[in-house]
């Protein structure tokens, strides 16, 4: 075992610190990331399931609704926001839509392709993932002083508009 000068034992940074915290924090993001991803699922009040934590990656991507003029929300749309091949995405819209969750619906601009919009149980049940996120986000912080967990949620909301703005970029240059 590690000893401090002092004779004491040496103290690990802690595994919420992460191996990364003593250096730059800019080098544990991505990791941090990672962890944070692992992590969504938190048990605060009601537990969310794994198939609801996947029915509600769809049904967000539905709620935002389109992009861009003339976008309509269909499989296509989900695989591309959520980057998986079109038939995983296929898969999630049929399981919402048995969930009762999402219906097809026929497109206005063309009609051959069909779109996808939520039922009143499907706002529902994203309101109600909200409300556990928001739960979630409350029980973690609830030592912070308010002020930097206002702060926390602002940043992360700049900071998630500026992925869709470089992604937008990306994809226009």
């Amino acid at each position: 075992m590690e000893t401090s000068s002092a004779g004491q034992p040496a103290t690990q940074p802690s595994s919420a610190e992460g191996p990364s915290a003593a250096g730059d924090p800019l080098d544990a993001v991505g990791q941090a990331f990672s962890r944070l991803r692992r992590a969504s699922a938190l048990s605060v009040g009601s537990p969310v399931s794994r198939k609801d934590m996947t029915r509600t990656l769809v049904l967000n991507i539905v709620d935002e609704g389109p992009e861009r003029d003339g976008q309509e929300i269909t499989v296509g749309v989900v695989a591309e926001r959520l980057v998986v091949d079109p038939s995983v995405a296929s898969r999630m819209v049929t399981d919402c839509i048995s969930a009762g969750y999402l219906i097809r619906a026929a497109s206005q601009q063309d009609g051959r392709r069909t779109i996808l919009q939520m039922t009143d149980e499907g706002l529902a049940m994203l309101a109600a993932f909200r409300r556990h996120q928001r739960a979630a986000f409350e029980f973690i912080t609830q030592d912070w002083p308010d002020g930097e967990r206002r702060q926390l949620a602002r940043l992360l909301i700049k900071y998630v508009d500026s992925v869709a703005q470089a992604q937008g970029a990306s994809v226009e240059g």
